[in-house]
């Protein structure tokens, strides 16, 4: 059974930092290109950040030089490391394991920034 499970979230003030991790089971996960979405409330869902399995990254124009994801392939995990936080990333953020045709999703963690 495929899991993954996102944890990291809470309650920061704008500029602050926070670390989501994202730990994966049930897949292979080094061969899996690992993404960061978000969905704010009455918003999509929304691509952050993705990394491929080879390690090179790609970001939203919104969190470029702000968000640096990583993984761990040791640690099945996946990070999404978040600073200078505004409160326009307020969300909750999913992660997704996607290799066609199969595609993973956790339940997500809530990031919410204060101002």
């Amino acid at each position: 059974q495929v899991q993954l499970v996102e944890s990291g979230g809470g309650l920061v003030q704008a500029g602050g930092s926070l670390r989501l991790s994202c730990a994966a089971s049930g897949i292979i996960f080094s061969i899996y290109p690992m993404r960061w979405y978000r969905q704010a409330p009455g918003k999509q869902r929304v691509l952050v950040a993705a990394i491929t399995s080879g390690g090179s990254t790609n970001y939203a124009d919104s969190v470029k030089g702000r968000f640096t994801i990583s993984r761990d392939n040791a640690k099945n995990t996946v990070y999404l490391q978040m600073n200078s936080l505004k409160p326009e990333d307020t969300a909750v953020y999913y992660c997704n394991a996607v290799r066609s045709p199969l595609d993973y999703w956790g339940k997500g963690t809530l990031v919410t920034v204060s101002s």
